[in-house]
C-alpha cells in the first residue's frame, strides 16, 4: 500500500526502492507522508549527478561533489582539475553509487527528522 509512495520519487533504483521499505518498516501512513516530504526534498536524482558529472569534462570538475555534500572532495577535484580527469571519469562510472550512498544518509537524516516529530 504505501510503496506505491516510494515509486512517486524520480530516477528510483530497485536499491533504493528495497532501501527504502525496510528502512520505513513499521511506519504508519503519516510518519511515512511526513517522511516521504521530507527525504524527497533531501534526495539526489543519479540522473542530476551525471549531468554535474558530465560537467567536469568541460572545466567545473568536482561539482557533482559538492552536491552530495562531499566539500573536501569537491575542493581536490576543483584545485586538481578533477584529478586529472581520473577522477572524473571514475565518477561517470559510479555516479549511481555516489547518489544511492548520498540517499541513504538522507534516508537517516529523515527518519531523525520523523521520530522527533513524533514525541
Amino acid at each position: 500500500m504505501f510503496d506505491q509512495n516510494f515509486m512517486t520519487l524520480p530516477g528510483i533504483s530497485p536499491q533504493e526502492y528495497s532501501y527504502l521499505q525496510s528502512a520505513t518498516q513499521g511506519f504508519n501512513e503519516q510518519q511515512l507522508r511526513t517522511f516521504l516530504m521530507v527525504y524527497a526534498g533531501k534526495r539526489k536524482n543519479p540522473s542530476d549527478i551525471l549531468l554535474f558529472t558530465l560537467l567536469g569534462f568541460l572545466g567545473f570538475a568536482g561539482i557533482q561533489r559538492f552536491v552530495v555534500g562531499q566539500i573536501g572532495m569537491g575542493i581536490l577535484y576543483i584545485l586538481t582539475c578533477g584529478l586529472c580527469f581520473i577522477g572524473t571519469i571514475i565518477d561517470l562510472i559510479n555516479h549511481k553509487q555516489i547518489t544511492f550512498e548520498h540517499n541513504q544518509r538522507m534516508v537517516f537524516e529523515s527518519m531523525q527528522m520523523v521520530k522527533m516529530s513524533n514525541f
